[in-house]
C-alpha cells in the first residue's frame, strides 16, 4: 500500500517484520503445545521459546536459493538455536504456520477496524444530536420531496454503520481460527490436542476441519464485509459532495487556513476528501473479487491464492483503516449551513407541502383521483412560474403554492383557509423525530 493512504498503526501490522513475528509466535506456541503433551523435552522447548529469532536479511538470502519463504524462515530461525532446533516446525506443514499467523494479523487488524467504526459512529451520533431538528429538504431522484431534518439523515447513517459493526464482529469470529493439522489436514503426524493447545495459546479457535489450508470462504467473508462497509462510506461521501455543490451549498468539508483548491482558480473550495474516499471505496470493493475467487482451490490446496493475498489482505485493511479515519474527519469537522438548507427548502415555492394537502382532501370526502388532480394542477402552475423567474414568495412572505391553493375555488369548497395554511406547518414533519432517534440511538 502506498504511504499516502496508510496509517502507521495499521500498516505496521503488515510489514515483513510483523509477518515473520507472527510466524514465530505460531511456531513457539506449537513448541509449547508439544512440550505440554510430553512429546518433546521441556528444556528444549524453553530454549526455543527464549532464544528463537529471525533476521529478515538472512531470510531473503536463503529464499534466493530455496525459493520457499517458509523454509527460508525456519532455516534462519534454526541458525539461532542449538540441537533443540530439531523440534522447530516439527510435525507441521507450511500452511499450518502461515495461515494461523495470518489469522493473528487479520484478528489484530480487524480489531482496529472495529475501533475505527465505533469512532465514526460516535462522530455521526454527535452531529446527529446537534442537528436533530435542523430542517432541510429531502430529495428523491435528486428532486425536492418533503421536509426532513439533517439529524434524520445522520440517524440513517448511524443505523447503517451499526449493521456494519455487527457484521464485522461476526466476521471476527469467522476469521479467528488456526490450524496445526499437517500436510493434508488429517492429523497423521500430530494429535488434535496439539492444534487445540496451540490455538488456545494464540487466542484463536481451531478450525473444526481443514485440509492443507484454512478454507478461503473465511477470507472472502472478510473481504466482502470490508467491501460492503466501504460502499456505505462512499454513500456518505457522495452525499457530502452533493451538499457542497455551489448550487446546493448546504454543507462543506472544513477548509483549513492556507488550503488551496485550484492551481488556476483561487476561489475554489473542492470536496477533495470525500472524492478521495469515493476512489478508495472502489479499490476496497475490487479486493473482494480475488478473495472470492480464492475459495475454489484445487483439491486439498494449491497456491493460486497466495499471490493475491499478498496484495489484497494488507491493502484492504490499510485502505479501510485510512478511509474510516478520513470519513470521521469529514463528519467531525463538517461545516453545516442551516440557513442555506432552509433557503433550498423554500426554493420551490411551497411545493414540498403538496402531499400534506393531498392527504387532507380525502378526509373531507374528496376522492383520491380528484384530490390528486386539484393538488397537481396548482403545483404545475408554480413550476411554470418558477421557470419564468417569478419570486417564490409574495410581499407577505407567503409561498406561491399557498397563494394558488387559497385561490382555488374547487379546493376551497372542501378546505377552509385555516386548514390550508395548517398544511404548511413544518412541525408536522418533525413530530416523530424524537421517537426515531430513540429507536436508533437507544
Amino acid at each position: 500500500m502506498i504511504d499516502r493512504y496508510s496509517r502507521e498503526e495499521m500498516s505496521s501490522k503488515w510489514t515483513y517484520q510483523a509477518k515473520y513475528q507472527a510466524w514465530l509466535d505460531v511456531e513457539k506456541a506449537v513448541v509449547k503445545a508439544w512440550a505440554r503433551l510430553g512429546k518433546i523435552p521441556q528444556d528444549d522447548a524453553d530454549k526455543i521459546v527464549k532464544n528463537a529469532s529471525f533476521d529478515i536479511k538472512r531470510i531473503d538470502e536463503i529464499e534466493a536459493v530455496t525459493r520457499h519463504d517458509l523454509i527460508a524462515f525456519t532455516t534462519s530461525v534454526s541458525e539461532t538455536l542449538g540441537d533443540e532446533s530439531r523440534w522447530f516446525h516439527y510435525g507441521m506443514t507450511s500452511s499450518d504456520t502461515i495461515d494461523t499467523a495470518v489469522a493473528l494479523q487479520m484478528k489484530d487488524s480487524l480489531e482496529l477496524i472495529i475501533k475505527d467504526v465505533k469512532m465514526l459512529m460516535e462522530s455521526i451520533k454527535k452531529r446527529a444530536q446537534e442537528h436533530k431538528m435542523t430542517l432541510m429538504v429531502g430529495r428523491s431522484h435528486g428532486i425536492h420531496g418533503e421536509p426532513i431534518t439533517f439529524g434524520l439523515v445522520l440517524a440513517v447513517w448511524y443505523d447503517e454503520m451499526a449493521r456494519h459493526l455487527e457484521n464485522l464482529e461476526q466476521t471476527m469470529v469467522v476469521i479467528s481460527v488456526g490450524q496445526v493439522s499437517g500436510a493434508m489436514g488429517n492429523f497423521a503426524h500430530a494429535p488434535l490436542e496439539l492444534e487445540e493447545y496451540t490455538c488456545q495459546e494464540l487466542g484463536l479457535k481451531p478450525a473444526p476441519a481443514s485440509n492443507q489450508v484454512i478454507q478461503r470462504d473465511r477470507y472472502a467473508r472478510l473481504a466482502t464485509t470490508l467491501a460492503l462497509m466501504a460502499s456505505t462510506i462512499e454513500k456518505f461521501a457522495v452525499q457530502v459532495r452533493h451538499w457542497q455543490r455551489t448550487e446546493v451549498y448546504e454543507c462543506e468539508e472544513y477548509f483549513a487556513k492556507g488550503q488551496k483548491g485550484s492551481s488556476a482558480m483561487p476561489h475554489k473550495r473542492n470536496p477533495i476528501l470525500t472524492e478521495n474516499i469515493t476512489g478508495l471505496a472502489r479499490m476496497i470493493r475490487a479486493y473482494a473479487m480475488p478473495a472470492m475467487e480464492n475459495v475454489a482451490l484445487w483439491h486439498e490446496r494449491d497456491i493460486s491464492h497466495s499471490s493475491t493475498e499478498r496484495f489484497w489482505l494488507p491493502d484492504a485493511f490499510i485502505t479501510s483503516d485510512f478511509m474510516l479515519h478520513r470519513m470521521n474527519n469529514v463528519i467531525a469537522n463538517l461545516t453545516v449551513y442551516p440557513e442555506n438548507m432552509m433557503r433550498n427548502l423554500n426554493l420551490t415555492g411551497g411545493l414540498v407541502f403538496s402531499q400534506r394537502v393531498l392527504l387532507e382532501l380525502p378526509l373531507q370526502g374528496v376522492s383520491r383521483e380528484d384530490a390528486y388532480r386539484i393538488v397537481q394542477r396548482n403545483a404545475m402552475k408554480v413550476w411554470e412560474e418558477i421557470q419564468q423567474g417569478k419570486a417564490t414568495t409574495n410581499e407577505k412572505g407567503e409561498s406561491l403554492y399557498l397563494n394558488h391553493l387559497l385561490a382555488d375555488e374547487e379546493l376551497r369548497s372542501s378546505l377552509n383557509e385555516e386548514q390550508i395554511r395548517e398544511c404548511f406547518n413544518y412541525d408536522y414533519y418533525t413530530k416523530n423525530v424524537d421517537a426515531i432517534f430513540n429507536r436508533v440511538f437507544n
